[in-house]
């Protein structure tokens, strides 16, 4: 039985569309650039917030309506609620989806009776992969919710909470690979702490250092070849997490000779609570050839932790797609909806709503930032202000043919320096208002 039966899949009908049930925008096969849309899209559905979101929050249980849900979380609903997430995506016509390994498969008595109840679902899985074509983006492993990480995962004061973490990525990259994952991201939910009294920094960093290594060590001995990220992740739930920001992140994986191994996951809402713009973060990434995949999600600036509301704001979306487009696209990453609905947006359909939205929103952002670029009148005025390092004393510079004694004559003999001229943001900003409306 049909768990939308109300549902069709989700076409595409253009702007002057008022169905509620239809894209505006995103047209998959629209070509931007020279490519489709959906392959500079890519979008993925987040089974742990899509399917398994219940709304709950610290005031209140969850109040989401899933007539698929059963009282608890049996290794049967697992797979049947399989069925349930491959029909969302199919009538949806999202490419991917990610998964956390307990968002698919309830956590058995013992580590082998877990591995034993992924396994069936995996199998569930595969199969509908199989006849939907719908691929797996990435996976991870949850290393945060069960008490045994309450101290951290890789990072942890308990060896015994590091070595199940292990346990427990193996698993989750073997069947990553399974699946034919495209991916293995590093979500570091717990790796941090909360009071430096009774920590032992180093000791946590190197060890976490030390895990992923052996994940890229296991990911070769089984022949994985998806590309590994690390998800930059503030304050939550630790008040100094290890993994704060992109530059934070950059700089770990270099100290630890991770660089040519794993990139960034760059979420939205993450990326403000570290004080940064989403576009800050993309753009650090990508100048330092880190730049891989994105949680597409936004929150309310209003508030001060990880709402993970849907994005419907094409400023910003531009701003992401700008980014992607200039290092190069999104493959093997992707568009990841790292999002949930409101807790009063309780019912089955409100999942349509928040996707449609948000697909819209990102098919938006592209369309105006490949226009930015084919004009690039953009491009153009940011050239012209740094024109003094084109030419003169300023190529010199960057041809490294100068020193603090050959500047200094140089100026003496100048006498000062050449008057400088507006930055003209008010203008800039115009200019990209242009393209929105």
């Amino acid at each position: 039985m049909a768990a939308f039966p109300d549902v069709d899949r989700i076409k595409f009908e253009g702007p002057k569309s008022t169905n509620p049930l239809a894209f505006r925008v995103y047209d998959e096969n629209e070509l931007v650039e020279g490519k489709p849309m959906k392959d500079h899209l890519r979008f993925s559905v987040a089974y742990w917030h899509t399917m398994r979101g219940t709304g709950a929050d610290p005031f209140g249980p969850g109040t989401m309506v899933r007539p698929w849900e059963g009282p608890e979380d049996t290794l049967d609903n697992a797979i049947n609620r399989v069925k349930v997430a491959f029909e969302f995506m199919e009538k949806l016509g999202t490419p991917f989806y990610c998964f956390h390994d307990r968002d698919v498969a309830p956590e058995g008595e013992t580590l082998a009776e877990t591995n034993k109840n992924l396994d069936a679902v995996v199998a569930a899985l595969q199969q509908e992969q199989e006849r939907t074509g719908i691929r797996l983006l990435w996976g991870t492993a949850n290393l945060f919710s069960n008490p045994r990480y309450m101290h951290g995962a890789a990072t942890s004061c308990n060896a015994d909470s590091f070595a199940f973490a292990a346990a427990q990525v193996k698993k989750a990259l073997e069947v990553t690979k399974q699946l034919g994952g495209e991916g293995y991201t590093f979500w570091g939910g717990r790796e941090g702490y909360q009071n430096l009294w009774n920590t032992d920094m180093k000791r946590e960093v190197d060890h976490l250092g030390a895990f992923m290594h052996m994940a890229v060590d296991y990911a070769k001995e089984i022949g994985f070849t998806g590309q590994f990220y690390f998800e930059p992740k503030p304050k939550e739930p630790t008040k100094h997490q290890y993994d704060f920001d992109a530059a934070n992140c950059i700089n770990f994986l270099r100290a630890y000779g991770l660089e040519d191994h794993v990139k960034l996951n760059i979420e939205t809402n993450h990326a403000t609570l570290a004080g940064h713009t989403v576009e800050h973060e993309l753009e650090y990434a990508g100048m330092q050839g880190f730049l891989g995949s994105v949680d597409a999600n936004t929150g309310d600036l209003l508030l001060g932790w990880d709402t993970d509301q849907f994005p419907t704001d094409v400023y910003l979306s531009t701003k992401i797609m700008l980014a992607f487009l200039k290092y190069g696209g999104l493959a093997p990453g992707g568009v990841n909806f790292d999002a949930k609905v409101r807790r009063e947006s309780f019912e089955p359909v409100d999942l349509f709503h928040a996707h449609i939205g948000g697909m819209d929103t990102f098919a938006a952002g592209l369309k105006v930032a490949a226009a930015i670029r084919a004009d690039g009148v953009l491009e153009g005025m940011v050239k012209d202000r740094y024109s003094s390092w084109d030419s003169g004393i300023g190529a010199e510079i960057e041809a490294g043919k100068h020193g603090f004694a050959s500047l200094q004559n140089y100026m003496l003999a100048k006498g000062d320096v050449t008057p400088n001229v507006s930055g003209r943001q008010e203008l800039f900003e115009n200019v990209v208002n242009r393209y929105i409306f």
